[in-house]
C-alpha cells in the first residue's frame, strides 16, 4: 500500500538527488534535500485540503489530477514562477533568465544577487503575512500554548497582521535597505525598491488569500448541503450515496484544484529563495516536494483519515516565519543556506515529535480509562 502510493515519489527523489550531486556536488545534494523537506512540510495542509476535494471526483479525474496535475504543479508553479520572479526583479526576459542560469551561472548569480533585495522584500513580506495570520488565529489545538494563547487574543484586533507586516517592512527598509550590498559589495540605498517590492508581496498575499478563502467557503457550503441531505435521508430511512463528480463538474473541480495548488505553492516557492538562488536546485527540490504532496493526497483519500500529526502545521508555519525574518535580514547580510535550511527542519522535526508524544499520551490515557472501566464493571459484577 505504502510503496504503491509513494513509489513514484521515491523514484523521483532518487533521480532528483542524483541529479543534484552531478549538478552541484554534495552541497547541491544538501540544498535539494532541505528544499524537499521544507516543501513537503509547508504543503502538508495542501494535501489535506486536496484530499477532501479529490474524493468527490471519479477515478478518471482523480488519475488526471495525479498525472497531468503533477506536470502543471512541478513545471508550472515550481519552475515558471521562480523564473518569473527572477526575470521581473532582474528586469530581463524569462527565456534569457533560464539561459543564463544554465549557460552563464556567474552572470546569472550576479543578476540575482543584484535583484536579491527586491526578491527578499517581496518574499519576506509574503511569508510574514502567512505566519502572522496563522499565529493570530484562535485554534482549538495549540502547540506552544504559552505563546499562542496571548497572540490569539491579540488577533481579535482587525488588520493587525497587515499593520505589523507593514511596520516590519518599513523597519527593514530603513535598517537594511539603506546599506544593502550590490554590484561587487558596493553599498547602495535600496529603500524605495525594498518598500515597493514589499508592498507588492503584501498585495499578492491578499489576492491569493482572497482566492483561497473564496474557494474554501464554496467547499464548506457544498459540504454543509451534503450534510443536510444526509441528515434528511437518515430521518426518512434512505441511504445517500457518496457524491462523485464526473464530466464537466469534475473538469471544473480539477481546474479549481490546480488554482488551489498554485495558491498553496507560493509559500514554498518564495521560501526557497531564502535557501538558494539557483533555479535548477530550486526546481529539483520543489519538484520532489510536489510529488510527495500528490502522494500524500492519494494516501489521505485511500486511508479515509486526516493528519494525525496535529502540530506539524504549526511547525511548518513557524518555519515560514523564520524564513520571512531570514529573507528580510538578507537584504543586507548574507546567511548561509545550510543555516537557513536547518532552522526550518529543526522547527518541523520538533513539531513532528511533539505530535508523536501527544498521540502516545492520548493512547496511554485511553488505555488507563479502559482498564478503569473494566475494573469497575468487574467490581459491580461481584
Amino acid at each position: 500500500m505504502l510503496l504503491k502510493t509513494f513509489g513514484w515519489s521515491f523514484a523521483v527523489t532518487a533521480l532528483g538527488l542524483v541529479a543534484a550531486v552531478f549538478y552541484g556536488g554534495w552541497t547541491g545534494f544538501g540544498i535539494v534535500a532541505i528544499l524537499s523537506i521544507l516543501e513537503i512540510s509547508v504543503s502538508f495542509d495542501n494535501a489535506v485540503v486536496n484530499a477532501g476535494i479529490l474524493k468527490k471526483m471519479n477515478a478518471f479525474w482523480q488519475k488526471t489530477f495525479l498525472t497531468i496535475g503533477v506536470l502543471i504543479a512541478v513545471f508550472g508553479m515550481r519552475l515558471v514562477f521562480p523564473v518569473v520572479i527572477v526575470a521581473i526583479s532582474a528586469q530581463i526576459g524569462p527565456i534569457e533568465a533560464v539561459q543564463l542560469a544554465l549557460d552563464d551561472k556567474d552572470k546569472y548569480q550576479q543578476l540575482v544577487t543584484d535583484a536579491h533585495p527586491s526578491i527578499a522584500a517581496f518574499g519576506g513580506t509574503f511569508l510574514l503575512m502567512i505566519f502572522l495570520d496563522f499565529i493570530f488565529e484562535d485554534r482549538d489545538i495549540k502547540w506552544l500554548g504559552w505563546l499562542e494563547r496571548p497572540l490569539a487574543k491579540l488577533g481579535k484586533v482587525d488588520m493587525l497582521s497587515v499593520c505589523i507586516a507593514l511596520i516590519v517592512l518599513l523597519v527593514s527598509a530603513m535598517t537594511f535597505a539603506t546599506n544593502a550590498h550590490q554590484h561587487g559589495g558596493i553599498h547602495v540605498d535600496m529603500t524605495e525598491t525594498v518598500l515597493i517590492a514589499g508592498i507588492a508581496g503584501l498585495i499578492t498575499y491578499l489576492i491569493v488569500g482572497g482566492l483561497s478563502g473564496f474557494f474554501e467557503n464554496r467547499l464548506e457550503e457544498e459540504e454543509e448541503r451534503e450534510h443536510e441531505a444526509e441528515e434528511e435521508a437518515k430521518k426518512s430511512g434512505k441511504k445517500v450515496p457518496a457524491v462523485v463528480m464526473a464530466g464537466k463538474a469534475a473538469f471544473f473541480l480539477f481546474l479549481y484544484l490546480e488554482v488551489l495548488d498554485a495558491s498553496f505553492s507560493f509559500d514554498g516557492v518564495i521560501g526557497a529563495f531564502a535557501i538558494t538562488n539557483d533555479i535548477v536546485l530550486m526546481v529539483l527540490g520543489l519538484g520532489i516536494g510536489a510529488m510527495y504532496v500528490r502522494s500524500l493526497t492519494v494516501y489521505l483519500v485511500r486511508q479515509g483519515t486526516l493528519d494525525d500529526y496535529v502540530y506539524l502545521e504549526h511547525g511548518a508555519h513557524y518555519a515560514i516565519g523564520a524564513l520571512a525574518v531570514i529573507l528580510l535580514v538578507t537584504i543586507q547580510y548574507e546567511i548561509h543556506e545550510v543555516i537557513t535550511g536547518l532552522v526550518g527542519i529543526v522547527l518541523i522535526a520538533w513539531s513532528f515529535f511533539s505530535s508523536v508524544r501527544r498521540n502516545r499520551k492520548l493512547a496511554a490515557a485511553e488505555g488507563t480509562d479502559t482498564v478503569s472501566n473494566e475494573k469497575a464493571e468487574v467490581s459491580s459484577g461481584v
